[in-house]
């Protein structure tokens, strides 16, 4: 294989698919980027891949010259850091002869070990699951919409999703289609987020849980807001395509779905509210984030008391050893009697910066049962409170 690459464009997809690497493997060749360089009746391609056995991404550049088509298996951390080192170059040569890749600039020359390329696993074509194949079931569900609102989407409900809970299955967001219906839903336990969204096609019904790290993978690859995205769930995965044509992508994303069975999330979400206050959105963030700055471990809970009358709303936190704070802020609207209630700020924050909508909404029914926040048509977010007596 002989290449010629604009630098730039090759740092770019050199560190998206290190986002995939394996770190540590007993498969050295689960460390390394899978590159493979091809001339067509469409022009030159240079193909880099990865996958830590889980996830699974390939993305493809264009701005390359072709001298001698082939493959590589090259150590992904010195690749990365030779090129981005390579800093004054426009261009870089890369050449490999047996497992040996040569780096090559205007005045430095590197040779890197690598493996066979041979001994790289196969990883799934987009092609292969939407047709089916030996190898890959064909999808059950397949639907396209932007990146712009899959990443609405993530954004919403990611940050909501446990980390590394023994409860395996609320480590990912869970994804239902319903007709043109799209819900992402993830909670930890102590508070739930759901977004919604709508696509052009109805499909095949379809429930899944994607993986944290295959979302945030997402949202990375992402080049703007309109470009297409095509996402097909099979058996046991989910392939997501970015570009118009789902066959022939820039990049494709696989990944493995989570094991287990999520929590019954309708259960959760209150349904009987009788107190409502509606919020400037800025106004709330700036009071929480105030408020919580007199909290620690111990006391990691802000006091919300609304009066209905003067609708008016006081926050108060309160640490030993350390004082207490007030805040005081006006209410856009108050339906219902007064309350008192205490959330963890860090979770009314963490959804305050994922909303842009102007005015939000929360739901009170008891100081003792959940508090819900809701945007718009298409986000709603539930807040288990804390004890603060």
């Amino acid at each position: 294989m002989k290449v010629i690459c604009e630098r730039a464009a090759l740092l770019e997809a050199v560190n998206q698919v290190s986002g995939v690497v394996a770190s540590r493997s007993p498969r050295p060749q689960l460390t390394c980027i899978h590159v493979s360089a091809t001339n067509s009746a469409e022009g030159a391609e240079l193909a880099l891949s990865a996958t830590d056995a889980e996830i699974a991404l390939t993305v493809r550049i264009g701005r390359v010259e072709v001298i001698e088509e082939g493959s590589a298996l090259i150590p992904a951390d010195k690749l990365r850091q030779i090129i981005s080192a390579e800093e004054n170059e426009a261009t870089l040569v890369i050449e490999t002869i047996a497992e040996t890749t040569h780096i090559r600039g205007e005045d430095a020359h590197f040779q890197l070990h690598g493996f066979n390329p041979a001994d790289f696993p196969a990883l799934t074509d987009f092609k292969s699951i939407l047709n089916g194949s030996s190898s890959a079931p064909a999808a059950k569900s397949v639907f396209s919409t932007s990146v712009g609102t899959i990443d609405k989407l993530i954004s919403r409900t990611l940050f909501a999703a446990a980390r590394e809970n023994s409860r395996y299955a609320i480590n990912g967001v869970l994804l239902v289609r319903e007709g043109k219906k799209i819900d992402m839903i993830a909670t930890d336990g102590r508070r739930l987020a759901k977004c919604s969204a709508t696509v052009d096609e109805k499909g095949e019904a379809v429930q899944c849980i994607l993986p944290s790290k295959a979302l945030s993978m997402i949202q990375k690859l992402g080049a703007d807001d309109s470009e297409p995205i095509t996402i097909a769930i099979t058996e046991n995965q989910a392939v997501i395509a970015f570009g118009d044509d789902p066959t022939d992508s820039r990049a494709v994303l696989a990944t493995n779905l989570v094991e287990g069975t999520f929590p019954p999330y309708d259960d959760v979400i209150p349904k009987d509210q009788n107190i409502k206050v509606t919020f400037n959105r800025d106004t709330l963030a700036s009071a929480v984030k105030r408020a919580a700055l007199l909290t620690n471990e111990e006391s990691r809970g802000v006091r919300l008391s609304f009066t209905g009358k003067d609708k008016a709303l006081q926050l108060s936190s309160r640490a030993p050893e350390m004082g207490e704070a007030t805040i005081n802020i006006d209410l856009a609207d108050y339906v219902g009697e007064d309350i008192e209630i205490g959330f963890n700020p860090t979770f009314i924050t963490d959804a305050l910066k994922v909303i842009h909508d102007p005015e939000i909404m929360i739901e009170l029914k008891a100081s003792n049962k959940p508090g819900l926040f809701k945007a718009g048509s298409d986000f709603l977010y539930v807040v288990m409170p804390v004890n603060l007596s």
